[in-house]
């Protein structure tokens, strides 16, 4: 495939996804590696960007540059939108209390500490539907117990053998401190983030390296 196609197959399913408005969204592709420019209307549409993008066959990587531009009466002052974050995320289950969030200028960081991916996943999403959001930094820092880097590993490897959308052959899994290195190739973006979220999942595990490759 050429940029040329690469770039008009992205432009083509930003304009097919009903939540996004790609009116000025301009892209451009090297080589596989796609970029996005431009400004959107919300955290969230520049969130789902990525991922229509990223859903693009011969999309190796996604350089997200876009801009969020929210009209006069969405802004927000930094006390109300750390208000607004709070709220969203005590009213979501799936997040801890010990999760707590700043607000400067549109830019909410997220901080405190989570025992599961899942949380800090969560809780970065719920805040980047909050009108008035311009950019999000994740600092939650992933605590709980380790297990044996042996019992990890192999936790990891059958998680892979189990799921389906995951060619298990296609990866390998190092393990130490409690964190994972994951490497290897996998033929789409779907697949790569399956691999991950299973990574992710095993229980002791702060931190996962992505070194896997897209090749189609």
């Amino acid at each position: 495939m050429t940029n040329d196609e690469l770039e008009l197959w992205v432009n083509d399913e930003l304009f097919w996804d009903p939540k996004i408005d790609s009116a000025a969204i301009a892209v451009s592709a090297k080589n596989g590696d796609v970029t996005l420019r431009g400004t959107v209307g919300s955290y969230r549409e520049k969130r789902e960007a990525r991922k229509a993008a990223e859903r693009v066959y011969g999309v190796e990587s996604v350089n997200n540059e876009l801009k969020v531009r929210i009209l006069d009466e969405g802004g927000r002052d930094d006390a109300d939108l750390r208000g607004a974050v709070l709220q969203a995320m005590m009213l979501d289950t799936l997040i801890p209390t010990t999760i707590d969030a700043t607000a400067y200028d549109g830019t909410v960081t997220l901080k405190g500490t989570a025992e599961w991916e899942y949380q800090r996943d969560e809780a970065e999403f719920v805040a980047g539907n909050v009108l008035g959001v311009l950019e999000i930094y994740d600092e939650i820092a992933i605590k709980n117990p380790r297990p044996k880097a042996g019992d990890v590993k192999e936790s990891i490897t059958k998680a892979f053998k189990r799921t389906a959308k995951v060619d298990a052959e296609g990866l390998s899994v190092d393990t130490y401190n409690g964190t994972v290195d994951v490497s290897g190739t996998v033929s789409s973006w779907y697949e790569h983030d399956a691999a991950m979220a299973a990574a992710w999942a095993a229980p002791g595990v702060t931190a996962v390296k992505d070194n896997i490759t897209v090749v189609y």
